[in-house]
């Protein structure tokens, strides 16, 4: 990911496996100092292994490898004509102060943003379920089934696209609906593992997909790529698996 030099990395949550274990945070710091090294800038998220154990230690640990997020454990990020809105998923994202920060985040879009990246680590639309034959799978949770329906009744009124980004379940998966473009994305750390994918997912795929996804913004148009890290051979190799171009229709 360093080689790409990306203006700013976006993490979904579970950075920890344990996050009240200064053990497993110094791991993430050896793995990540190329990042600290080219300075580039990361934007996180909260998972629910990020809060395993004691939650004031957890977020001790958290907020220390990110003191510019100023303890907020929701946040947006402008970049030219995107704007991220990074959730907390283990609050409720409609009720309470994160509730109305983001229903005034999307009343008040600028007219310059065309693109508005959700970034939250449990999914709103997945193949995986708890009782998955595999093992680690995932339901979807009500809190993000009523995202979802928020966020498609605006979108028909939203020139810009929505364009949401989960983790959670170790594997990649792509949805769409109501015009808002779903993604899984988990396989950047703990094993990933195959999921018996719904009809309506639009990646098909046996295989486990350990990966990251590379997204390019310009006018009008984003192109997201997943990149996936193959472990098949004595040589791991990176391919390009799967390419989605989003683009903004023009002014109503």
């Amino acid at each position: 990911m360093a080689d790409q030099h990306p203006a700013f990395i976006s993490i979904g949550g579970d950075i920890a496996y344990n996050g009240n274990d200064l053990n497993d945070w110094k791991v993430f710091d050896e793995e990540t100092a190329v990042w600290r090294a080219q300075k580039i800038p990361v934007y996180p998220i909260l998972g629910n292994h990020d809060l395993h154990g004691k939650e004031a230690v957890a977020l001790a640990n958290y907020f220390q490898r990110f003191p510019e997020l100023r303890n907020a454990r929701f946040y947006s990020v402008r970049a030219a004509n995107a704007l991220l809105l990074n959730l907390d998923s283990s609050l409720d994202e409609l009720s309470g102060p994160q509730g109305a920060w983001i229903k005034e985040q999307l009343d008040n879009l600028a007219p310059e943003v065309e693109f508005v990246f959700l970034v939250l680590h449990h999914p709103p639309y997945t193949s995986s379920s708890d009782d998955q034959k595999f093992g680690g799978g995932h339901s979807i949770r009500e809190a993000e089934k009523q995202l979802a329906r928020m966020l498609e009744a605006r979108q028909t009124l939203t020139r810009a696209r929505f364009v949401v980004l989960s983790s959670h379940v170790h594997n990649y998966e792509r949805h769409e609906h109501g015009g808002v473009v779903y993604f899984v994305t988990g396989g950047g750390g703990a094993h990933a593992y195959p999921i018996e994918r719904a009809p309506e997912d639009l990646f098909q795929s046996k295989r486990v997909n350990y990966h990251y996804l590379q997204i390019h913004v310009e006018k009008r148009e984003a192109m997201i790529t997943m990149r996936r890290l193959g472990l098949e051979t004595p040589t791991p190799l990176w391919t390009t698996e799967d390419t989605v171009h989003i683009k903004v229709p023009g002014n109503k």
